[in-house]
């Protein structure tokens, strides 16, 4: 039963990678990672810096920001909008970015 159980969460962790792995590439090709990084800032802040600010309860106004762009939060330079990514594409991407804590 322990190495079912094993087995088990092994499969669960390589799922999951692959999922954080899919969605970092979405941040790539959607052009994300030209001013974020996850652990650093680089023109705007760094995914583990926005993960630590906000929640679950902000993915709406988060996503939305994706695609719109913003401004004032993080400092003086502002956010530009990105409208090739999608709303289910923010949506993903955002999950990602607050699941970096």
């Amino acid at each position: 039963m322990k190495v079912i159980y094993a087995c088990l969460l092994a499969a669960a962790g390589v799922m999951s990678a692959g999922a954080v792995q899919a969605d970092e590439a979405l941040a790539k090709s959607k052009n994300c990672l030209s001013c974020h990084a996850v652990d650093k800032k680089v023109v705007g802040p760094s995914y583990k810096d926005v993960a630590k600010k906000y929640t679950a309860k902000d993915e709406p106004m988060l996503a939305k920001k994706v695609i719109e762009g913003g401004k004032g939060v993080w400092g003086p330079v502002p956010m530009p909008p990105n409208p090739s990514v999608k709303p289910d594409e923010a949506t993903k991407l955002v999950k990602w970015i607050l699941s970096l804590k």
